[in-house]
């Protein structure tokens, strides 16, 4: 059966112009002014009694969602939420679905006592992920508010415009492109390492917020590798890129103007008169006129038959399958979801790195025994860095323990099911890599602990590598850092490899120490609830150049 939908407020709109039509007809008012009174009180009464419905009697009495576990708690017309405003959906699914017994579908109310579904099962994200990958889009709202910074790329299209951007995209982050990168990303890693150890004292030390440094370092190897320019960053933090790039980052006032989106017209939203909306605009134009350039330098290089680069888009250029407009786009997208990601998955390689010293020491060995060192000229390729087990084990468990994306959301298109379970048209449904990705029913008692060891095999490859290369996890779609099927992300093995260089290089060089201690508590971790989740305030950290490399 189908579940009644909110009614448009024009179908609202034109029911209370009928009944001023026929009460016209019936000649019980004669005044365009009584007309006026009648038409407003029907629209107010149509929204009264319909929101009542809504909020009152829809959800508790006729939604077929009604019987799924729910989420306790919460306070009456806002739910939960304050909290996931706060906290963001991603940190608190993570308590929920340890709390809530469930098999895989989860009820949460939010504001207005609007629902929203937690989906966490294999089973479910698999016929959300790929089996019906197309009955589900990411929220309108919530594209448009992205297409305001990158564009309309493969972060924001669906549909046959997705299919195509992402079959055109796709040699650009072949197996064999991204092997050759790998030596880019060591470069610059190297490079980086070298102007932290020069800003330390003369004995090697220094105090150091961190994520000013992996944010710098990810923006200039995305400029590199993405399109094959060096920003600079990293030697210059006050370089105007970088300085842009910062004031797109999304904060806590990001996600309130992201909410109002689902309930405010567009014309409202992009013209509001507040310095975040203003700075925003004035920071992706710039961003969006220096890749203007490089395209244009780009494709002249490529007309005169000269070397373009290894870079993302240069073989973009190379396939002149992309409009400049729409290749504008795509650079907008893996420059800022290319950057920010893997930045936030580098913090957190220092933060588990400072937590556990003895890992810190085992990984740091590893890689001195089989890398040259950063102060070297000697070119590291894939096959080295592939080889390198508890390098890999400990990015593939800080990929798992902490994904960039805490969550990512989806509305359905029509009505369908979910393992069975009815799911009306426009439905909120939320998947969640944090909650997932530490689920004990998919990872066994150990999901919430940090253990790289998940993913080394005792028996070197041999008759158990298979469920070691997983981590153990009882499905693939236990790990969702990248999502899984036509909506994964293009770039995940892209951005793996580069984090495996930076770690390398930084755990290689460094040892790195909590500056402060409550924070080995990673409950006294305040995470930022943005697009990217991460520390709120950065990560104080205490960094010693380690001798002897």
């Amino acid at each position: 059966m189908a579940a009644i939908r909110l009614i448009p407020v024009k179908h609202m709109a034109g029911i209370s112009v009928l009944g001023c039509v026929l009460i016209k007809l019936l000649h019980l008012f004669h005044s365009k002014t009584q007309s006026a009174i009648v038409f407003v009180a029907l629209f107010a009464a149509q929204i009264t009694l319909y929101s009542a419905y809504a909020m009152f009697v829809y959800p508790y009495f006729v939604s077929p969602l009604r019987h799924l576990p729910q989420v306790k708690g919460g306070l009456p017309l806002i739910g939960h939420g304050i909290n996931m405003r706060k906290k963001g959906v991603g940190v608190m699914a993570k308590e929920w679905i340890g709390e809530s017994p469930n098999d895989g579908l989860i009820r949460v109310m939010w504001h207005f006592n609007q629902e929203m579904v937690i989906v966490n099962s294999p089973q479910a994200l698999s016929e959300l992920l790929v089996t019906k990958c197309y009955s589900f889009e990411k929220p309108l709202f919530a594209r448009k508010f992205l297409a305001q910074i990158i564009g309309w790329a493969l972060l924001t299209v669906e549909g046959d415009v997705h299919k195509k951007q992402r079959r055109d995209m796709l040699p650009a982050f072949s197996f064999r492109h991204v092997k050759d990168l790998y030596p880019l990303f060591w470069r610059k890693s190297c490079e980086a390492v070298r102007e932290m150890a020069a800003g330390c004292d003369d004995q090697g030390y220094m105090e150091t917020e961190i994520s000013g440094w992996t944010a710098r370092c990810a923006l200039d190897i995305i400029g590199l590798a993405g399109v094959g320019v060096d920003f600079g960053s990293i030697k210059d933090p006050d370089n105007p890129l970088a300085k842009s790039y910062e004031l797109l980052q999304p904060d806590e006032a990001d996600m309130v103007l992201l909410g109002m989106r689902a309930f405010l017209p567009d014309l409202i939203m992009d013209n509001l008169p507040l310095r975040r909306v203003r700075d925003a605009h004035k920071a992706s134009a710039h961003i969006r006129g220096v890749a203007h350039g490089l395209i244009q330098e780009k494709r002249r290089l490529l007309d005169n038959k000269q070397d373009a680069g290894l870079d993302i888009l240069t073989v973009a250029l190379g396939g002149r399958l992309f409009s400049e407009n729409a290749l504008i786009d795509q650079m907008m997208t893996f420059l800022s979801a290319g950057h920010e990601t893997t930045a936030s998955s580098l913090i957190w390689v220092t933060y588990f790195m400072a937590k556990y010293p003895h890992m810190q020491e085992r990984l740091r060995k590893e890689i001195r025994d089989a890398l040259p060192s950063p102060d070297s000229d000697v070119e590291v390729t894939s096959a080295v860095i592939d080889a390198m087990p508890y390098l890999n084990a400990v990015c593939s468990e800080v990929l798992r323990a902490h994904s960039p994306v805490a969550q990512s959301v989806r509305v359905a298109m029509h009505d369908t099911t979910l393992q069975g379970q009815f799911i009306p048209k426009d439905t909120l449904l939320v998947l969640v890599p944090w909650a997932t990705n530490t689920d004990p029913k998919q990872w066994g008692d150990d999901a919430h602990e940090f253990n790289p060891e998940r993913w080394l095999s005792p028996d070197n490859g041999g008759t158990n590598a298979a469920n070691y290369a997983s981590g153990g996890a009882t499905s693939n779609y236990a790990f969702m850092t990248f999502l899984h099927g036509p909506h994964s992300c293009i770039g995940g093995a892209f951005a793996k490899s580069e984090l495996a260089c930076l770690a390398a290089a930084w755990i290689g060089r460094f040892s790195f120490e909590l500056k402060d201690k409550s924070l080995l508590d990673p409950s006294n971790i305040k995470i930022n609830p943005s697009i990217v989740a991460k520390p709120d305030g950065g990560m104080e950290m205490c960094v010693q150049v380690v001798e002897g490399w």
